[in-house]
């Protein structure tokens, strides 16, 4: 497989999909892409007049930076048949959103088994935020709220383990409720055999085969059930979470 999963598209201050461009140039570059298939079901809020003009704007606007970057991005919901489009995609290209309602969509339109079959082929697939969420076995870990039901929780499954995207170490003063890092411990405690990857922002994963390697700016940690959270470096050797 060839995955680039990032933590999330902006830093504070920052441009849209600033600090990842290096990243996702180098990552087509190196699989010589050319055109990029996005996936636009978790920008829901972006337009008032709906959710074509959402998928729309969205599309304009990662369109505009891959194109300043050499690549050519159309939207999957410009198309008739969203399975074909996946079948003859160069790369596929998640954005981030609400992952609930692009879990729903991707079930719905019968994305998450085609854009999975492909992955696991060999097609280049980048997603940031709800889109590094949807490689995982579940969306359970998502930050977002339950805006849409989808007919499944399950993701593409494409590594065995969870990621928080976006996580954060602290709790903001006067805020009384659970840190992240309590979150992610109710869920071990449910799902005990899973092991949790916390990405900070301004940071991603990279899979290339059996290989898996931390890149960016920022350490990510580990989460499992009963054992201490540990903090990990860019250049950790972190293969052995693909088994």
């Amino acid at each position: 497989m060839k995955l680039l999963l990032i933590s999330n598209s902006t830093n504070a201050g920052e441009a849209y999909l600033a600090w990842p461009q290096t990243y996702i140039k180098d990552f087509c570059n190196r699989h010589q892409i050319k055109k990029v298939l996005f996936i636009p079901y978790a920008g829901v809020n972006l337009a008032p007049e709906g959710l074509e003009a959402s998928y729309n704007l969205y599309e304009s606007k990662v369109a505009g930076v891959f194109a300043s970057l050499g690549l050519e991005l159309t939207s999957i919901h410009r198309y008739d048949d969203p399975v074909a489009a996946v079948r003859e995609a160069e790369c596929v290209a998640t954005g981030g959103g609400n992952t609930f309602h692009l879990v729903a969509m991707l079930h719905q339109y019968g994305l998450m088994k085609a854009i999975r079959e492909r992955a696991l082929d060999g097609m280049p697939y980048m997603g940031w935020s709800a889109g590094s969420n949807v490689a995982c076995p579940s969306l359970r870990t998502t930050n977002d709220m339950p805006i849409y039901q989808p007919e499944s929780f399950d993701c593409m499954n494409l590594i065995p383990f969870q990621i928080n995207p976006h996580y954060l170490d602290a709790n903001p003063d006067g805020h009384a409720g659970e840190t992240r890092e309590q979150r992610l411990e109710e869920f071990l405690a449910i799902n005990r055999e899973i092991t949790v990857v916390g990405l900070r922002e301004a940071c991603l994963l990279e899979v290339e085969g059996t290989r898996l390697d931390l890149k960016g700016s920022r350490n990510l940690r580990i989460f499992r059930y009963g054992k201490p959270a540990e903090e990990v470096s860019p250049g950790t050797d972190l293969n052995y979470l693909l088994k």
